[in-house]
This record gives structure tokens, sequence and C-alpha cells, in this order.
């Protein structure tokens, strides 16, 4: 009893620690540029954080660690790989242009970078790219509160609708005031307490084994456990197979970064365009240490579960408890590891609200900036503005928490759909917006609306027809390659940008080539 409390204790904390930053951020808000862009005062430090954090999401400490220990290296190792260097590569190539060109034509979203882009003085553009957002963000905002409920619900034995509840209030109060700096500095926090997590879970786990020497020894005698192009079912005990369709499949995740509003914000709003290098050090550092350290826990949770402290696990869905059922065993350890093990929790607890915060504010953007001002024309004075972009991320929590209500759905079913749909419909236009002049507005208005198509065309027709056959990949692949084939071709086939869209863009290549 007093072990949980302890644990109890420590989630406390943490949550209340969440609501006092967005008391504190609220007071920064002067009008919704900063609430939507933070002012574009972001450091190097927060913007490489709490743009990671927003993309890990609980994926890092409960989907990673789960797949290793059900399946083996292949697919959780090619999934960070992909990962890895679709994060690098975003920091790379889009996230300074993205900043300049952003700050240049006064674009505070992404709808309206679209918009003002390719010189839609209808909105059109930005319109469509709005209702993407809405219908892609929504259920994955759904998802991060499902997760938080799911945890508290199994940790503590509470109801899941009031576990589910809490965990998504706390989320819309700091949100609700403090907006996006609220959301970035709680992101970097949260990317902290994560990062302990994980090393102090690996490290606890491999002292219970007496070192690494025997975890390896216990999944050498696994056929293609430890082989990337293989794997193994720990439900049937069979070897698998993972070859180069699969491979491809997964690593495309990465083509994903490209196109996720929630992390494109991030690099608009550094205050110091010349600073992204160091967010991108920082940040690509992070990703491939705490990747590495997450399949790592997944191999050390098959010894733990071979001895006896956790699972056992039939399948990988079951696995996704393994830090959760760790914390469970600290915590009856004593004082200081039943609270060590509440950070743990809370860990946890971070890597989802980091996410549902950030898609909460990108989403609310879109029906206030996007759809409210720039297409319907509401005239709003800033404190109005305010009002609503508060409003509106209340509406749209409230709509998540309603698909939220069902315990069984699919967490990690529907971020993968997600992910698939943002990268499809936004990376494209995202990158020829950039780096191609004659793109046209028609082209991208072609873009979006073809890959978000092809996303729902491929996974619930192409694949379902098609399962186990080379067509069975992820959906993110063939509606990213279609995108970009529509923005080609109906560019072309279209009349050249205006020639002020020309200019801003021959500005922004010749201030890249300054710096």
């Amino acid at each position: 009893m007093y072990m949980t409390v302890m644990m109890v204790v420590a989630i406390v904390i943490y949550l209340v620690m969440m609501v006092v930053i967005g008391f504190v951020c609220s007071k920064k808000n002067k009008n919704t540029d900063d609430f939507y862009l933070g002012g574009r005062k972001l450091g190097p430090l927060v913007t490489a954080m709490s743009a990671e954090a927003s993309d890990m999401s609980a994926y890092l400490l409960m989907g990673i660690p789960g797949l290793a220990l059900a399946t083996g290296l292949p697919e959780a190792v090619w999934t960070a790989i992909g990962l890895a260097v679709g994060t690098y590569l975003n920091w790379l190539i889009v996230a300074k242009r993205l900043r300049l060109y952003t700050e240049k034509i006064n674009a505070v979203t992404i709808p309206e970078f679209f918009s003002k882009r390719f010189g839609d003085k209808a909105n059109v553009l930005g319109l469509i790219a709005a209702i993407f957002i809405i219908i892609f963000f929504i259920p994955y905002t759904a998802s991060g509160f499902s997760a938080c409920g799911k945890l508290f619900s199994n940790l503590f034995g509470m109801d899941y609708l009031t576990a589910m509840l809490i965990s998504a209030a706390v989320i819309i109060i700091y949100c609700t005031l403090g907006g996006f700096l609220a959301a970035s500095t709680t992101d970097l926090i949260q990317s902290i307490i994560m990062s302990v997590a994980l090393f102090v879970v690996l490290g606890f786990s491999e002292g219970l084994l007496g070192g690494f020497d025997k975890v390896f020894a216990n999944v050498q005698s696994l056929n293609g456990y430890l082989d990337v192009f293989k794997g193994f079912d720990i439900g049937t005990g069979k070897t698998g197979s993972f070859g180069t369709i699969a491979v491809i499949s997964t690593l495309a995740w990465g083509l994903g970064y490209f196109g996720m509003p929630h992390i494109l914000l991030r690099f608009m709003a550094i205050d110091d365009p010349s600073k992204l290098k160091t967010s991108r050090r920082i940040a690509s550092v992070w990703v491939v240490f705490s990747m590495a350290i997450a399949i790592l826990i997944g191999i050390v949770g098959y010894s733990l579960m071979q001895q006896g402290i956790v699972g056992p696990y039939a399948n990988n869905s079951e696995a996704e408890s393994i830090i959760v059922d760790i914390s469970h065993f600290m915590s009856t350890k004593g004082y200081i590891p039943a609270f060590t093990a509440g950070i743990f929790i809370s860990g946890i607890l971070a890597s989802t609200m980091s996410t549902a915060d950030s898609q909460l504010i990108a989403a609310s953007s879109s029906v206030t900036q996007d759809i409210l001002i720039n297409k319907l024309h509401v005239k709003l004075s800033e404190k109005q503005s305010m009002w609503i972009a508060r409003i509106s991320v209340i509406v749209i929590s409230v709509i998540a928490i309603f698909f939220a209500l069902d315990p069984s759905s699919s967490v990690f079913r529907i971020v993968s759909f997600a992910w698939a749909g943002f990268g499809a419909v936004f990376g494209p236009v995202v990158l020829f917006g950039l780096f191609w002049k004659r793109a046209t507005k028609w082209g991208a208005l072609a873009g979006m609306v073809s890959g978000g198509a092809m996303i729902f065309i491929w996974k619930f027709i192409i694949r379902v027809q098609f399962a186990g056959t080379a067509l069975d990949i992820y959906e993110l692949l063939p509606a990213f390659i279609v995108a970009c084939v529509f923005i080609v071709v109906v560019s072309l086939l279209t009349k050249k940008p205006d020639a002020d869209v020309e200019k801003a863009f021959d500005e922004i290549k010749a201030e890249m080539a300054r710096k």
C-alpha cells in the first residue's frame, strides 16, 4: 500500500508541474502568434527536444521495447533506422529553409505556409490542409488520451474512463493556458523524464540479470531473434522472415517526418535560424540513443520474462507493458524504488502527453487561423482571437475524448495510420514547396488530395486484397510516391507561379546560399 502511494506521489508531482508550466507560460501569450508559435522565441535545446518528444509518443517507451521483446531485432531495428534517418534529413534539409520561408511570408501555421508559398489568394490549399489536420489529429490525440487511461487503469486498477479523463484534463489545462510555449517547455521536461526512465530501467534490469553477457546468452539460442532479416515469434516459438520488401516498408516510416505539422512547427519557432545546426545535433543524437536503449530494454525484457520477473507475454501487444511491469516490480523493493518507479510511469505519461499537447495546438490553429481567419475572413481582435484559440483546444479535446471512450481501441494502429496520412498529404508538398520553384498551387492541391486518397485506398483495399504479397507494404510509401508524381505532372500542366511567388522563392534560395 505505502509503495503504491510513493508511486502516486511521483506521478502527481509530475502532473502538477505540467499545469504550473501552463500558468507561467500563459502570461507570455500576448497574441495568437505567441499562442501558436511561441513568438518564434524558442532556443535550440527546447526546439530540438520538444520536436523529438512530440514525435516519439508512447511508441518509444512501449511500442519499441514490446516489439523487440516479442519479435526480436528486425522490425524494431529497421523502424529505428528509418526514424533516425528521417529525423536527421528533416533537420538537415527542411528545418532552416522552412524557418526562413515562413518568417518571410509571415506564415504561422503549415496550412498558411502552403497558401502563401503557392500564391493561393483564395486559401483553398490552407482550407484543405486544415481539414486533413483535423481528420488525422483528432483520432491521433484520442489515441494519446486512451494510452494514458489504459496506463493508469492497468497499473492501479482505476476505472478506465476516470483515468483517461484525468489525463486529458491535465493536457487540456496547460495547453489552453500556455499554448505552444507551454507545450514546447513541457515537452523539454518530458524528454528529460523519458531519457531518465530509459536509462534507469535498462540499468536496473541489467543489474537484476547479472550483466549483458547473460542477457544475450539467453536470446542467442532463439534462432533468428538477433538476425535483422529473420526475427522470432515469441508466441509460436518459430523463426520469422523479414525480407527486402518488409525492410523497405519499415524504413518508409522515415518519410513521415517531412509532413508532421507538430514537428515542422518547432522548426518555424526557433529564435535564430543559425542555431538549427545545434538543434539538429541534439535531436539526432537523442533519437539514436533513446531508440537503441528502447530496443535493448526489449531484449533484456525477454530474460526478465524467463525468470518470471515480468510477463509472461504471448505477443507484441502484451509485451508493450514491459516498462510498466518492471516499474511494478521495483515498487515492491522499498520507498525509494517505488518513487523511482513512479518516475518511470511519468516517463510513459510524458511520452504520450508530449505528442497529444502538440497535436492539440496544431489542430486548434487549423480551426482558428486557417479556417475562421484566413478562409472565412472572420474579423477578430487579438483578445477575441486568443479566446477562440483556447476554446478551439477545448472543443477539439472534447471530440477526441469521445473517440477515446472505447478502451479496446488500438492505440498504435491509429498512430501508424495518422503518421502515414500526414507523411503522404503534407510531406511531398513541403519538399516541393521548399525546393522546386515551378511547383504550382494546383500541383500542391493535387498532391495533397491524391496522397490522402491513396492512404485510404492502399490501407483498406490493396493491403486487404493482397495481404502477404509484395503489395502488402506500409501505405505511406506508395501514397508518398503517388503524391510526388501528381505534384510534378499537374504543376507542369498548369500555368507557372506568379512573379511575386517566384521572387520570394529566389530570395529564400539566395539567403540559404549566403548562410
